[in-house]
C-alpha cells in the first residue's frame, strides 16, 4: 500500500535556524537558504525575507510540486478558487504556500492570478461538476470541476449559476460556509475516485487528501498529511470500540470508519477510494508492519 505522510525533508543546504524554534516543519513553513517568509523573521536566518502576495488558483486544479519543473514530485494540490501565498517567482513557477493548510511548494504561474476582493461564494459539492459556455446544458463544455473547487457566483439563470469558469448547474454547488454533520457521507460520494499522490480534490485524492476534503465540508479544518492529522485532530480512543467517523491511522496512511467494521480510504492498493473491511487492510499490512493500527482518533468527545 502506498502511503501519504511526512516526507522528512532535510533542511536546505546552507540554511540555519535561530530564535526559539529549531524544529520548524518545512512542509508548512516557507523557507529556503536564499529566501524565507517574513513571518519567520527572527526564527530563521535567510538572505532575504518576503511578504506574501496573495494569488488565487484559476484552473480547476493545479499540482503543488517540490521543485520548479514539470517532472518534479507532487507534494499537494491547489483547487479552483483557493488562495496561494506567493513568495518568489522562478521562471514560470511560483513558490509559496496554500493558504488553506499552509503547505509549501511550487505552482505553475499560468494557473494563478492575483486574488480579487471577491471571496468564493460557493463550492462544488458533487464528485464532478461540468461548466458550460452558456446557461444551457447543450452549450459547449468549458471545464470539469472536481468536488472542493471554490467559485464566485456572479449571477443565475434558470438552473445555472454563472462563474468565471463557466455556467454550472446549481445542484452541483453548495454555498460557502454551509456544513454537513456527517463527513463520511462526503467521502462516500467519492467511492471509485482515482488515487492520486498529492491530490486533495474530487477528481483524484490521496489518503489524507480525502480526509481533509471530507472534514472541510463538515467545517473542520484539517492539516494536509496523515501524521499531522494524527497529531492534531480528535481524541484518542480504543481500536476495539470503533464508530462511524473515527479516523484510523496506519504507518503513513489514514482512513475513516464507515461503521464499526468498514473503512473508507483513498489507497494505492486499489488505486481508488474504496470501502472495505478494516480487517482486510490490517491483514495486508501485517507482513511488513507488526502493529498496523497506530492510532484511532474521534472527532467528537470520547
Amino acid at each position: 500500500m502506498s502511503t501519504r505522510a511526512s516526507t522528512n525533508q532535510p533542511w536546505p543546504e546552507g540554511f540555519s535556524l535561530s530564535g526559539p524554534s529549531t524544529s520548524l516543519d518545512p512542509r508548512v513553513n516557507a523557507f529556503r537558504k536564499d529566501i524565507a517568509d517574513i513571518r519567520l523573521a527572527g526564527r530563521v536566518i535567510a538572505s532575504h525575507y518576503a511578504r506574501a502576495a496573495m494569488h488565487r488558483c484559476v484552473a480547476p486544479t493545479t499540482m503543488l510540486l517540490a521543485e520548479p519543473k514539470v517532472d518534479a514530485r507532487a507534494v499537494s494540490q491547489l483547487v479552483a478558487g483557493e488562495d496561494f501565498a506567493l513568495l518568489d517567482r522562478d521562471g514560470t513557477w511560483g513558490w509559496g504556500y496554500c493558504r488553506t493548510d499552509g503547505y509549501v511548494g511550487y505552482a505553475a504561474l499560468a494557473d494563478l492570478q492575483m486574488a480579487t476582493a471577491a471571496e468564493p461564494t460557493h463550492c462544488v459539492s458533487a464528485p464532478l461538476a461540468l461548466s458550460f459556455a452558456e446557461a444551457d446544458l447543450k452549450s459547449p463544455l468549458r471545464h470539469r470541476l472536481p468536488m472542493g473547487a471554490r467559485l464566485v457566483v456572479t449571477g443565475t439563470e434558470g438552473d445555472f449559476a454563472g462563474t468565471s469558469l463557466g455556467w454550472i448547474h446549481r445542484r452541483h454547488l453548495t454555498p460557502a460556509g454551509d456544513t454537513t454533520a456527517d463527513p463520511v457521507a462526503i467521502a462516500e460520494k467519492l467511492v471509485g475516485a482515482p488515487y492520486l499522490w498529492g491530490g486533495r480534490a474530487g477528481d483524484g485524492l490521496d489518503c489524507s487528501g480525502l480526509v481533509q476534503l471530507a472534514l472541510g465540508f463538515a467545517g473542520i479544518a484539517a492539516p494536509r498529511d496523515s501524521d499531522q492529522q494524527r497529531e492534531q485532530l480528535g481524541t484518542a480512543v480504543d481500536a476495539d470500540r470503533l464508530q462511524r467517523g473515527d479516523l484510523v491511522f496506519f504507518p503513513g496512511h489514514v482512513g475513516m470508519m464507515v461503521d464499526a467494521e468498514r473503512i473508507i480510504h483513498a489507497n494505492a492498493w486499489w488505486m481508488a477510494v474504496t470501502v472495505e473491511p478494516l480487517g482486510a487492510v490490517v491483514d495486508r499490512l501485517r507482513d511488513t508492519t507488526p502493529q498496523p493500527i497506530t492510532a484511532v482518533k474521534r472527532l467528537t468527545p470520547a
